[in-house]
């Protein structure tokens, strides 16, 4: 397959990403969308039975003091990879190859609005149905949640906050997609959500007669980033496919206050890419 290795920096917008050729070869692209996660559990704990934020709310890790990141891999012995994997997430994506890689096709019903806050994050549950099709593989939606500012950078850039859409493959492969948000306008779906904010570690609110679509928080051009990664919080499970949308959808500054007030620190530092290959579609 040809493709084309491309510098993202500020420069051309593509994508909604601002971009600059500063140099392009052809390689041969032999990354795969398949790596398949090898660790029995996606999470390291549940929440009202679903898997916890992008990685599970585990006893004292956090995100500054004795528990920050740079701590995690000897926290705990299942966190380990945290320390020594070479696949880890988040990413800077500022190298990537252009390369035809399959569209997602969405199949996201609306769910009732059932928000936790896990002590890192607030994360809204959603009910069985909703999946997402990539390849030819299906990834089921299991939850989603919120970091501020965004844990992915784009040409070392990044955003006033993200939501992870995480997904799980029958292989028990997660698939997890990242919706960047710039400041701007106010957001419509996150202002139904931060008007139910649970606001206890360990809270779970349940809105009746209010629903939500998962959907409506993704951009309207769906260009993304691919390349296999981890989860971003203990234990950093690796094989994790990545998908982090080059555009961003829109956000209030208030909104992200909202959530910043609640969590000050939510953003795990960028780690190595290691050689990985991230692509993006032609």
């Amino acid at each position: 397959m040809e493709t084309k290795r491309m510098t993202l920096l500020k420069g051309m917008a593509i994508g909604g990403i601002a971009m600059l050729t500063a140099a392009c070869s052809d390689s041969d692209d032999n990354h795969s969308d398949d790596a398949v996660h090898k660790d029995k559990a996606p999470h390291a704990e549940k929440s009202g039975g679903h898997p916890a934020a992008a990685g599970g709310h585990a006893a004292h890790w956090a995100y500054e003091g004795d528990g920050a990141p740079h701590a995690w891999g000897v926290l705990k012995e299942e966190y380990g990879t945290c320390g020594t994997g070479k696949g880890q997430s988040p990413i800077d994506i500022s190298t990537v190859t252009i390369s035809d890689i399959s569209e997602i096709e969405f199949n996201y019903k609306s769910t009732p609005l059932e928000l936790t806050n896990n002590g890192h994050t607030i994360q809204a549950n959603y009910h069985t149905g909703s999946y997402i099709t990539v390849g030819g593989k299906r990834y089921d939606l299991l939850q989603f949640h919120f970091h501020s500012p965004s844990e992915h950078t784009i040409g070392g850039k990044s955003y006033d906050m993200v939501a992870h859409l995480v997904h799980k493959a029958a292989d028990g492969q997660l698939g997890v997609i990242g919706v960047l948000f710039k400041a701007g306008d106010k957001n419509k779906v996150i202002d139904k959500l931060w008007a139910n904010l649970p606001t206890e570690s360990g809270e779970t609110k349940t809105v009746k007669n209010t629903r939500i679509n998962a959907l409506d928080l993704l951009p309207v051009d769906l260009t993304y980033f691919n390349y296999s990664g981890s989860l971003t919080t203990p234990p950093c499970s690796e094989g994790v496919n990545w998908m982090v949308m080059a555009t961003p959808s829109s956000i209030s500054e208030k909104q992200v206050k909202q959530f910043t007030d609640l969590f000050p620190l939510s953003t795990r530092p960028v780690q190595p890419i290691n050689g990985r290959v991230v692509r993006v579609s032609n």
